[in-house]
């Protein structure tokens, strides 16, 4: 694990194991880097980074406090939530009009007359590719997706219709990469990836977009409270 890596785990886990109520501030970069044994620009990074998650917030004179809210719920992050807005960037690859097959029926709750879209993009990240993405939305719920929407954030796109998304539901698999995908993404046929199934719902139940993303970059970060009663369960499980 690279420096930078470490000491934003290390310092993620030290603010989870705090328990006392109120607000919390880290030590200073300085004191970090010394009790680290890194430098103060490694330091500086990894605050960066806790701070795109939201977990901190640097208060300029003041220091780098610990957001409560944050640390009050489940945190999850991933190679792609953990970067600005201005460090990714999409491209479309195509976007059309099609029947749904049963699948996409039973998923939108739609019959086989209505239409869905289907877009497949490209997702880069500092300029380079890092997911391949083929996404597809009910046409009734958004008759207007065109090429502007699909560049950009999809989510962003669904929230400025007044929709509200109520969560989403996500599958992850080990896969490795085809040629075709390999030669989108600029990687090699058989490399190691993580696919991706995205299902998106908007308040009241209805699904507003499925999704199956290839990402040759993938790591994910989370923070669940424990769940005794799951265990329990498992444990017991067929006894």
């Amino acid at each position: 694990m690279k420096k930078k890596e470490f000491v934003t785990q290390d310092l993620l886990s030290k603010i989870y194991q705090q328990t006392a109520p109120g607000p919390r501030r880290l030590p200073p970069e300085r004191q970090l880097a010394a009790e680290y044994g890194v430098s103060r620009s490694t330091i500086r990074e990894a605050l960066e980074k806790l701070v795109s998650i939201g977990v901190v917030r640097i208060v300029q004179g003041s220091g780098t406090w610990i957001n409560e809210q944050a640390r009050a719920s489940p945190l999850v992050y991933n190679s792609i939530t953990e970067k600005r807005f201005d460090q990714i960037r999409y491209r479309m690859i195509s976007l059309h009009k099609k029947r749904p097959d049963r699948a996409a029926q039973q998923i939108f709750g739609i019959d086989e007359e209505s239409f869905i879209w289907q877009f497949s993009r490209l997702r880069y990240v500092d300029d380079a590719p890092v997911q391949l993405e083929i996404s597809s939305m009910p046409v009734a719920t958004f008759p207007d997706l065109n090429q502007h929407a699909v560049e950009r954030s999809i989510q962003q796109y669904v929230l400025g219709k007044g929709l509200a998304i109520s969560h989403m539901l996500t599958t992850y698999r080990a896969v490795s990469v085809s040629r075709e995908q390999a030669s989108l993404l600029g990687c090699r046929k058989g490399s190691p990836a993580m696919h991706i199934n995205n299902r998106g719902i908007l308040d009241g139940g209805e699904v507003f977009e499925v999704s199956d993303i290839i990402d040759i970059n993938y790591s994910c970060t989370y923070v669940i409270p424990y769940n005794h009663d799951n265990l329990a369960r498992r444990q017991n499980h067929g006894v």
